[in-house]
């Protein structure tokens, strides 16, 4: 018997599978980033009875976006959208967590309030492109934060995090993966700060761990999880010891006892090496550091996502690309179904193309 197809706890949800839907910026909101009756259909066709969904990255601010059309979760006007998605989730039998996101650096005067540099640690440029209404623009020079100004930030997670709950949501995630703002923090590359925020890990690490305790206020520690790309170099981002670094944050995380771990694993061409060694090792490498439900993604087909799985090197394994082709994608894995094609160039922006129109088995037959 597929191991995928077994039951598993995610904090204190029982799951009939392990096949979740990874978080995926799809930028179809209305303007004032509130969810649609579009996003609602969308969610609707890919939740599944007992099955985990991971909301699309939220931004927990104006400040905090880089992507024009992402919905938000920093005003109340957003959440009756919400509540709509988590209610067809729900309907259907599955749960779902928000995504809390904080660009930080990856975005452009033009996504910011007044026209205002985006913030980050220190003032280093990311490479790479922010979705403006006017399309793909590189990413703006940020300015550093002031010490005063980053307890605001908290507070905006925290914020958003009250929100996700009262618009019906059974956990958060925090994003703190991809060169975002609690991973731009965390790794050396991009932090050069002297405070108490910038020099030894402990110190790295302070951001992500007061933005996890602050969401822990509202959800308690078992209805939050992290996502991490300890891999990662999306939006240059680099680390001088990698392991250390993220071991010591896989650690702090399992004290705070909170509900997953969410990794990204690298993609790997070839015998590449990269950072952790050849993939997937980063959730091999984190498994004895972190004691509750590991969540891998990146990259995985139905064979490897088995293989994980049955290793016990992860408990669930997350799809994103699959998952947007394929709306029924747990039931295919089960059945040993052909999989959709994805149509990259309908990822990001526009209306029910590459949306909400792939078939599922049953249709398509």
């Amino acid at each position: 018997m597929s191991k995928l197809f077994t039951s598993t706890k995610v904090g204190p949800y029982e799951l009939t599978h392990r096949v979740a839907m990874a978080p995926l910026t799809r930028m179809r909101s209305d303007p004032g980033d509130i969810p649609n009756g579009l996003m609602v259909k969308y969610y609707t066709q890919r939740a599944s009875q007992g099955g985990l969904i991971v909301s699309e990255a939220t931004p927990v601010s104006t400040r905090g976006n880089g992507y024009a059309g992402a919905p938000g979760i920093y005003s109340d006007a957003q959440i009756a959208g919400w509540q709509r998605v988590t209610d067809a989730v729900h309907s259907k039998g599955g749960r779902i967590f928000q995504q809390l996101w904080h660009v930080g650096r990856q975005s452009h005067v033009d996504l910011q309030p007044n026209g205002d540099a985006p913030v980050a640690p220190s003032a280093i440029a990311a490479e790479g492109y922010a979705y403006t209404k006017a399309g793909e623009v590189p990413f703006s020079i940020p300015r550093a934060l002031e010490l005063h100004e980053i307890p605001a930030i908290v507070e905006e997670f925290r914020a958003g995090a009250e929100r996700s709950l009262r618009a019906g949501f059974d956990g958060v995630e925090i994003h703190g993966a991809n060169g975002y703002l609690p991973d731009q923090f965390l790794q050396d590359g991009t932090n050069k700060r002297t405070d108490e925020y910038g020099g030894p890990i402990g110190n790295r690490a302070r951001f992500l761990l007061e933005v996890t305790q602050a969401t822990i206020s509202v959800w308690g520690a078992d209805r939050v999880g992290m996502r991490i790309s300890p891999s990662g170099t999306y939006g240059s981002m680099s680390d001088s010891n990698p392991r250390a670094t993220f071991g010591y944050v896989a650690t702090a995380l399992d004290r705070l006892g909170i509900a997953y771990l969410h990794v990204v694993e690298p993609r790997i061409k070839g015998t590449e090496e990269i950072a952790f060694g050849q993939a997937p090792v980063a959730v091999q490498h984190l498994r004895p550091k972190f004691s509750r439900t590991l969540i891998a993604a990146g990259g995985f087909n139905p064979a490897s996502a088995e293989a994980i799985v049955a290793s016990g090197d992860a408990d669930l394994v997350a799809f994103g690309r699959h998952f947007i082709s394929n709306p029924d994608l747990p039931e295919r894995l089960r059945q040993g179904l052909p999989l959709n094609a994805y149509d990259r160039s309908t990822f990001y922006g526009g209306d029910s193309q590459g949306y909400t129109d792939y078939p599922t088995a049953k249709a398509a037959a």
